[in-house]
């Protein structure tokens, strides 16, 4: 089993220059076709096991996500993938930015699905506990009705709310840049 090894920005960045290394991005594709470091292989966590990664041989593998969460909490998983070390990108890509590195950006891009359902169900929450407070107790139930429906998304990882939002008009022309 491979140990793993953090890689800071800075060695990430002169990896790529050197073209000793292959950047692994595990994020989902609407997260990558909003912002990600050029040439970034892109492999969903969620399908990765299916994924062709198609590294080249010889070259180090550098996992990365947004914050290093994912790739830290899946790395035994991850590096299973491959023959060789394998390292992460200690802080994801914010901390790639936050050292001033360029990222590519797609504005035209939505945002992120799970950025989304946060924003839709936390607005939902609000006028809920507002229109509960102000017009009528019962609309306190929407709130209800929204937090439930974050539990069970947590529970069984079914979020209804990721799946209606997903074939909104706006999302459907998510593509890679």
């Amino acid at each position: 089993m491979n140990p793993l090894v953090s890689l800071t920005p800075a060695e990430v960045a002169a990896r790529l220059k050197a073209k000793t290394a292959v950047l692994v991005d595990v994020r989902e594709p609407d997260e990558h076709a909003r912002e990600h470091i050029s040439g970034a292989v892109t492999a969903p966590l969620s399908a990765f096991e299916g994924a062709t990664l198609g590294l080249t041989p010889g070259k180090d593998v550098i996992f990365m996500c947004r914050s290093g969460n994912r790739t830290g909490a899946h790395f035994d998983r991850l590096a299973a993938r491959i023959a060789g070390p394998a390292h992460v990108l200690a802080g994801g890509l914010d901390a790639w930015k936050k050292a001033g590195l360029p990222v590519r950006t797609d504005t035209k891009q939505p945002l992120e699905l799970m950025r989304q359902v946060q924003m839709a169900a936390g607005g939902l929450i609000l006028v809920g506990g507002l229109l509960g407070a102000m017009v009528h107790p019962a609309f306190w139930s929407l709130s209800a009705f929204v937090g439930a429906g974050l539990f069970v998304a947590g529970a069984t990882g079914f979020c209804g709310m990721a799946r209606l939002l997903a074939v909104m008009p706006w999302n459907r022309r998510m593509r890679p840049n």
